[in-house]
């Protein structure tokens, strides 16, 4: 196909009709996009009263809680973390039993720290089976039976806790992690 202008299509008008003029009496502003004629959208019904209660509620809850988490996170995050301890994550367990074992957040209590260092240390978390080991040779109430003190003790040194290793050569060699 050739570059001539002879070939080329030329634009035809469609329409016979010109374009639009306004009547002399019309809001006709040429400066305007549409020339002034734009029909804005109907006044919006106010909403019903039970969805402005339920705006403000939402409101003062969210201040109510901001207030609690700020001023008693301890209790928040003990709290969470026990949410999660109870759905099995094992580093949520040892984290509970972290805070029975010290009292920080709840009251002390040993035999509840053992019991959540025993769930965690049988999912194989190193520093839960070091702790319930540890917490039995010093007379600790666990649930532990014969031979459990040395399986847990082998199973965090062998995850790399270097005190694990301390306690098999001096205390297990002389039979305490027998009983």
């Amino acid at each position: 196909m050739s570059a001539s202008g002879s070939q080329l299509r030329q634009r035809s008008n469609l329409s016979s009709e010109p374009a639009y003029q306004p009547a002399p009496d019309d809001d006709w502003d040429p400066s305007m996009p549409y020339g002034g004629k734009v029909f804005l959208a109907r006044r919006k019904k106010p909403d019903p009263w039970w969805v402005t209660a339920i705006e403000i509620t939402v409101l003062v809850g969210t201040a109510c809680f901001a207030y609690y988490a700020y001023y008693y996170f301890d209790h928040l995050h003990f709290h969470v973390t026990k949410a999660y301890a109870h759905m099995g994550f094992k580093e949520a367990q040892h984290q509970i039993g972290q805070r029975y074992l010290h009292g920080k957040g709840v009251e002390q209590h040993h035999p509840e720290a053992m019991r959540w260092f025993h769930k965690a240390a049988e999912q194989g978390h190193p520093h839960a089976s070091y702790n319930l080991a540890v917490g039995h040779l010093k007379g600790i109430q666990t649930e532990l039976k014969r031979g459990d003190v040395r399986r847990f003790l082998h199973s965090a040194a062998n995850q790399g806790i270097a005190q694990a290793h301390d306690i098999i050569n001096e205390a297990c060699a002389r039979g305490a992690c027998d009983d």
